[in-house]
């Protein structure tokens, strides 16, 4: 069995020898995002309570399908991915906002990520509208 680091990966799914840093980080925080979200939708099911409220939940599962529906415009060098990274910049700062209002670690960690990926993704969004 061969291991990938995530950059190899990366170009070997998308056909390219050499992807600009910008991508590639872009790439990288939605996939962690992704990561986090779904940790963090798991730990609040099993807590209980507020973390289990429906708008909360439905906020964490929307953000995991904008990081993962981004990465793969993004790898596929989609003529749609500024638009893609648009809508998940604005998912994953309400998923940010969202879990900030919660008071514990897990929860300041998953809106730390979210920003940090909303912030790639703005950035890369901009990027496309400046090709256009």
């Amino acid at each position: 069995m061969y291991l990938f680091r995530r950059k190899e990966l990366i170009m070997a799914i998308t056909g390219t020898k050499q992807m600009s840093k910008e991508l590639e980080k872009c790439i990288n925080d939605c996939l962690d995002c992704y990561k986090v979200c779904v940790q963090t939708a798991s730990y609040c099911l099993e807590k209980g309570g507020k973390h289990v409220e429906a708008g909360h939940i439905k906020l964490l599962k929307d953000c995991i399908d904008a990081c993962l529906g981004s990465t793969g415009f993004m790898l596929r060098n989609s003529d749609w991915s500024g638009q893609a990274c648009s809508f998940c910049a604005d998912i994953c700062m309400k998923c940010a906002t969202d879990c900030d209002s919660f008071d514990d670690e897990q929860m300041k960690k998953c809106a730390d990520v979210c920003r940090r990926c909303a912030d790639s993704c703005r950035k890369m969004a901009d990027m496309a509208a400046q090709r256009v």
